[in-house]
């Protein structure tokens, strides 16, 4: 295997730094205690770490309104904090990639306050400006419910600028040299320090020319894209482009360019889909999405995710599709946000259902590409819907049973976010400490799956294909790489099924993971016995009979 392509066999772990682990004692997480709890990161084996933003923010979203580029946020540390982390990781073994937040600032940015300042300052046309109000200036809403309108009016400019997202986050102009110029010394500097690539955010509106005053045919969108990833690869060898774009299928290509734009791209359309079928209780959702998903050429590869930092975003399902998802997963309007999505976690979506959540997560690292998991999720952490918006997922990492969940010795009332104590997903029920001592707990679980998937690079590296075993309750995938073949099963009914195991040219398939203790092996054509909610992950290149 090359090392270069690391990612396509990659355990990706999402940290929110404020939310994971306070070392300092003043209620906000921090690099000192992230570093302290890379052990449990090690014992889960994750060998890639992605941080959402830890730079200098008025914080009013989360860390993605930055104010500058090259600094940690004091409340996390220093920049010797961070550099010490990224040895702490690659001690263990683990690569790091961070957030690359482009697309906008923050309006307290110094960039944007002397923008607004004068007409003729140099940083002027780093955004995007309007004199008169444009026409669309409520179409094309992010946050519908929430957000007005994509332009807002600057007294001190006199001026119409756009954002895309929140109004305190002023949308670059990436049609200018120079801001395409310092996006590429804000990756210098951070792959400079260690980092091995970025998860770029907003892919889409990032290479949007909207409210740009631009000739027709004189620029091209994606050619930042390239840019970007040369670059990176001049820079660092083995670094890689993970980008949040959530488009269509037919898109894809454009965005991949066989792997010579972005190496990863977030799987949108196909975790949707997942949800359709978790609601459903049936595969058909999932092995369509799966059978008119494009094979990325040469590098590329899918990222593969059930639930992350923001919304459960249902937008690309159908209205019908959507209010079946919601009426399974989030029937209660508090659950529901910006008409599309569902501010939920998932353990609570499957309202505590092990063998659901078992199954869930065995689809994750069983789908073809790189799974990428959200803290917590290890735990079956619970959300807390008495926040704002997405705020709801976000809450401190459950360690222990102990004052506020072992996150912080801080007082209660000084925590960065209020730790979930009620509750069956409170941490008095839900936590690492008691997981750890379980056999049966999610985070044994979870850990196990994660070893048997790093064990099995067919599913990173190899062809894939559908296997049809005649049932639309179930999901069988064969992969192919370097001789040896692997096939996984899930069993998306909560009834039993049986049916018989047809692969051409294989004879024997030999348990390699089970939601119950491995049976014998199966020779071809015999019958396979899965529990309702089962799975099956199953080697074939034993000897043969």
């Amino acid at each position: 295997m090359m090392p270069n392509l690391w990612y396509k066999n990659a355990i990706v772990y999402c940290v929110d730094v404020e939310k994971f682990m306070d070392a300092s004692g003043d209620g906000t997480g921090d690099f000192a205690g992230l570093a302290d709890r890379l052990d449990h990161l090690e014992r889960l084996g994750v060998t890639c770490i992605w941080l959402n933003p830890f730079f200098p923010s008025p914080n009013r979203d989360n860390g993605y309104d930055i104010t500058d580029y090259y600094g940690v946020d004091p409340r996390y540390g220093t920049l010797g904090d961070f550099v010490e982390f990224m040895h702490a990781a690659r001690d263990r073994g683990m690569r790091v990639i961070i957030d690359l937040v482009v697309n906008h600032t923050s309006t307290d940015h110094p960039w944007f306050q002397a923008a607004r300042s004068d007409e003729n300052s140099p940083f002027r046309d780093w955004y995007v400006w309007s004199k008169e109000k444009p026409e669309n200036a409520h179409e094309g809403m992010v946050f519908p419910g929430v957000q007005d309108s994509i332009w807002s009016y600057d007294r001190t400019a006199k001026a119409w600028y756009l954002h895309r997202f929140y109004d305190h986050q002023a949308d670059l102009n990436t049609a200018n040299p120079a801001v395409r110029e310092e996006i590429l010394k804000i990756m210098g500097f951070w792959l400079a320090l260690g980092v091995s690539g970025f998860r770029l955010d907003a892919v889409p509106f990032l290479i949007d020319t909207k409210g740009m005053k631009l000739e027709p045919g004189s620029f091209d969108p994606y050619s930042l894209l390239t840019e970007m990833h040369d670059f990176m690869a001049w820079r660092r060898a083995g670094a890689v482009l993970l980008a949040e774009a959530n488009i269509p299928y037919s898109d894809a290509p454009a965005y991949f360019d066989g792997g010579d734009r972005m190496n990863m791209i977030f799987d949108f359309m196909l975790n949707q889909h997942l949800f359709l079928s978790l609601a459903r209780g049936t595969a058909a959702p999932l092995r369509h999405t799966l059978q008119n998903r494009p094979r990325p050429d040469g590098l590329g590869q899918w990222a593969n995710f059930l639930r992350n930092h923001d919304e459960l975003d249902l937008g690309r399902l159908s209205i019908a599709e959507r209010e079946e998802a919601f009426a399974a997963l989030g029937p209660d309007a508090s659950m529901q946000i910006y008409e599309r999505g569902l501010r939920r976690r998932l353990a609570p979506m499957l309202e505590g259902d092990m063998s659901r959540l078992k199954l869930a997560y065995s689809l994750l690292f069983a789908l073809p590409g790189t799974p990428v998991l959200w803290y917590g999720e290890e735990i079956g952490m619970g959300e807390n819907l008495a926040l704002p918006e997405r705020e709801a997922v976000r809450t401190p990492m459950q360690w222990a049973d102990e004052p506020n969940a072992g996150f912080s010795r801080a007082a209660t009332a000084n925590l960065i976010q209020p730790i979930l104590a009620d509750g069956d997903f409170g941490y008095q029920n839900v936590n690492v400490a008691q997981q750890v001592r379980e056999p049966g707990s999610l985070l044994r679980s979870i850990t196990r799956l994660v070893q048997t998937r790093r064990s099995t690079p067919e599913i990173g590296w190899g062809e894939w294909e559908l296997v049809d075993v005649g049932r639309d309750d179930v999901l069988a995938l064969s992969y192919s790489w370097r001789g040896a073949r692997v096939v996984t099963v899930h069993n998306f009914s909560p009834e039993p099924v049986s049916f018989p195991l047809e692969i051409d040219g294989i004879d024997r398939f030999e348990p390699l993971l089970a939601d119950h203790d491995a049976q014998s092996a199966i020779l071809r054509g015999e019958t396979l016995d899965m529990a309702g909610f089962g799975f099956c992950w199953l080697r074939c290149d034993g000897p043969r009979k």
